[in-house]
């Protein structure tokens, strides 16, 4: 373990990133957090705090190709009660955490009853979380929890290696990689990882599905600190280590001198209408696009058209481009490379009246910080409860600002 500790908001305006050629589990994460700087004593707290006993902790190492990586056990001492989605979510609800700690515990725990609910036609307080309903998995939950918390950095995580064969669950034989962890992985970038192996377990996966703002094979940081966490298993051609690592988002370089990270596409187009244009911005968005807009423009012969554009990531571009020229009647279109300075940012959930509503939190050292409730949650809630949206705004715009460090970064 790192010999100094992190301070509490070390990661505000940073970006933590998760390394994980081997995969990830929830004692992975757990572990490389504290070896990177978390007190383990944040964990204590925080496990300490739940309605439940009859287990204790311990951090030690284990060795991997001669890399010494933090372990974290949890050793049962009695038997533990079987668990639903609503017990736990009661567990959470009644322990004295802080509100931070709890959010980010509930939206794992929810990303991972969804899931479970999804593959086994359930509602979803009727879940059993059986194996992740252990006291073990609780742990790993909450005690990721409260270091991410600790930390306050955007959580990036690199393409997650899926295994093959079968594992032996509760329910029974289940294929892998398990039901559970690819609907907690949706939106995160996977790839066969060559073994019959459990990888990615269903709590490592939730915790990076309810956490992690986006994929990236390594993000453009200036790193700082890392930490190793030492997963259980030997395997013959890896070491089974999950490495974390704390820096500065972007590099602090002057954006003149930047190598180009992304490209802007556009073609002319005069023979279109407005609905096809729509669709269009639609198409180039599904193909990998971060944003795609349509400007009015005035051709020759003084003829009405329209310019569409899109930016996109270069590992993307090349098919934003070919879905642009297929989808469009222009012939060409015009590419050029550019490099984009961003916001570091977040998205935390927040509880509310209303329930769980996803915000995006953007930081960094550019004035304070900006808070944005997903106007998709925020309108499926109003719905349900029959208040107007902008109510629902208001309520996660307060419990967001509630969470937000009294000072923040300056340039």
């Amino acid at each position: 373990m790192n010999s100094v500790a992190l301070a509490r908001g070390a990661g505000v305006g940073k970006v933590l990133f998760f390394d994980a050629p081997s995969g990830l589990a929830g004692d992975m994460i757990v572990a490389a957090l504290v070896d990177l700087g978390v007190p383990g004593q944040i964990v204590a707290d925080a496990l300490a705090a739940l309605a439940v006993t009859g287990f204790h902790l311990h951090f030690g190492s284990r060795v991997r190709s001669g890399i010494v990586a933090t372990s974290f056990e949890v050793h049962v001492d009695e038997v533990q009660p079987p668990r639903t989605y609503g017990s736990v979510r009661g567990l959470l609800d009644a322990a004295a955490l802080p509100e931070g700690v709890r959010a980010r515990a509930h939206a794992t725990f929810r990303r991972l009853a969804e899931a479970e609910a999804k593959v086994h036609r359930a509602p979803i307080d009727d879940v059993h979380f059986h194996e992740v309903g252990a006291i073990d998995a609780i742990a790993d939950v909450v005690g990721s929890a409260a270091a991410l918390d600790y930390l306050g950095a955007e959580v990036l995580v690199s393409p997650l290696p899926l295994g093959r064969g079968f594992v032996t669950a509760a329910h029974g034989r289940l294929p892998l990689p398990a039901p559970a962890t690819v609907d907690c992985l949706v939106g995160l970038a996977t790839y066969d990882g060559g073994l019959d192996f459990e990888f990615v377990t269903p709590t490592g996966a939730a915790i990076v599905g309810a956490h992690a703002s986006g994929s990236v094979r390594w993000p453009a940081m200036v790193p700082e600190r890392t930490g190793w966490g030492a997963g259980t298993a030997d395997l013959h051609d890896r070491p089974n280590v999950l490495r974390v690592v704390l820096g500065r988002a972007g590099g602090g370089v002057a954006p003149a001198r930047e190598t180009a990270t992304h490209a802007v596409l556009e073609a002319n187009v005069d023979d279109a209408s407005g609905e096809l244009a729509g669709s269009w911005v639609e198409r180039l968005l599904a193909e990998g696009a971060l944003d795609a807009w349509v400007t009015p423009i005035t051709m020759k012969k003084g003829r009405p058209a329209m310019t569409i554009s899109a930016l996109a990531p270069l590992d993307r571009a090349d098919a934003v481009a070919h879905a642009l020229l297929r989808e469009t009647t222009s012939l060409g279109l015009r590419r050029y490379e550019v490099s984009r300075l961003e916001r570091p940012r977040t998205i935390q959930q927040v509880e509310t009246l209303y329930g769980l509503i996803p915000v995006k939190i953007a930081t960094g050292p550019f004035g304070p910080p900006q808070m944005k409730p997903e106007f998709d949650s925020c309108a499926a809630a109003a719905a349900a409860h029959r208040v107007p949206v902008r109510e629902v705004i208001r309520a996660a715009m307060a419990a967001a600002a509630s969470h937000l460090p009294r000072t923040y970064p300056r340039s």
